[in-house]
């Protein structure tokens, strides 16, 4: 799919990971590409040369997503030395596991300010400038669908919140023409989850496919969801995630 004039997307928590994969994938699509990083620079530096490649418009925002001020800032940056918005992915958060007892508050209230409220703030602040066409895609996970495992509590809670909050905006924001789909990663290879980790054969057991996620695989669904094949699609869920919760 390649965009057939020119789109700004801005992609939270993007140095790595999905987020870098969803930056590279929109870049080669035609899109140009802002994104927000927390404390890797060098990897930062990596995808704004990664999108150059492709022809297009790359930059890094340093930006926490559990600070409100920094997420409103970030918006506006992207705006003011892109010139416009069009797509916003949420991407950017963070992991807490543990038995419920055993997580800390400061724990929980960084995965609630950076899974829950840092999605919010992010969409609040990007509506300003989101017109007809918008596309926003939140990136939650197969937890908020299925949990197969004890121990991540504070994490299910989060990205089902982010569950509930996409299908309201999606009728809140349909009349706009501004699209609102959530996509569901299982178990994806990354510096936070490797293929090779020691709990890597047993999330395997639970895969139809029998197989990790790429970072790319995840990317490719956002790509459809954004372009022309998903004009019509809003309010969607799309698990990205083998099979595990067929």
């Amino acid at each position: 799919m390649t965009i057939s004039f020119a789109r700004v997307a801005l992609v939270t928590g993007g140095s790595r990971g999905i987020g870098a994969a969803v930056a590279c994938r929109l870049a080669a699509d035609g899109v140009d590409v802002a994104f927000t990083y927390r404390t890797d620079e060098q990897s930062a530096k990596a995808v704004v040369a990664a999108v150059e490649a492709y022809g297009r418009r790359g930059l890094a925002i340093r930006s926490d997503s559990a600070d409100a001020a920094a997420v409103a800032g970030a918006v506006d940056r992207a705006v003011a030395e892109m010139g416009r918005l069009d797509i916003l992915v949420n991407n950017a958060g963070v992991f807490v596991g543990g038995a419920i007892e055993s997580v800390a508050l400061d724990d929980l209230d960084r995965a609630v300010a950076v899974n829950v409220r840092g999605v919010y703030l992010t969409t609040q602040a990007a509506l300003r400038h989101l017109g007809e066409g918008g596309r926003i895609v939140n990136v939650g996970s197969s937890f908020s669908s299925r949990v197969p495992a004890p121990g991540v509590s504070a994490y299910a809670m989060t990205k089902s919140a982010v569950n509930g909050l996409t299908r309201a905006l999606a009728r809140e924001l349909g009349p706009r023409g501004i699209t609102v789909n959530l996509v569901l990663p299982g178990s994806t290879d990354t510096d936070m989850n490797p293929a090779d980790s020691a709990a890597a054969d047993a999330q395997r057991s639970h895969i139809a496919l029998g197989r990790y996620a790429t970072p790319e695989d995840v990317a490719a669904t956002v790509s459809h969801l954004v372009g022309e094949g998903g004009r019509h699609i809003t309010g969607a869920a799309i698990a990205i995630d083998g099979g595990a919760t067929a």
